[in-house]
C-alpha cells in the first residue's frame, strides 16, 4: 500500500478520508503486532510512515470540518 501524498489527501471527500483513515490504523496495527511477534520490525520506516500519514489525514479531516 502506498502512503498518500498531502495533495491527494487534500482531493478527497470526508468520507472517504475517514475510510482511508481506518484503513492505515488497521494497517498500523499489523505492522505492530507483526514487531511484536517477531521482536523486530520487517520495515521500521513503514511505521513511520504509516503514523505519520494518519496524522495527515487527522488534521486535514479537522480543516475541512471547521
Amino acid at each position: 500500500m502506498a502512503i498518500l501524498r498531502t495533495s491527494e489527501i487534500r482531493d478527497m471527500s470526508v468520507e472517504e478520508l475517514k475510510d482511508k483513515l481506518e484503513e492505515l490504523r488497521m494497517e498500523l496495527l499489523r505492522e505492530r503486532s507483526k514487531a511484536t511477534a517477531v521482536g523486530v520490525p520487517e520495515n521500521p520506516g513503514r511505521v513511520r510512515e504509516l503514523r505519520r500519514t494518519i496524522a495527515r489525514i487527522m488534521t486535514i479531516i479537522n480543516e475541512k470540518s471547521s
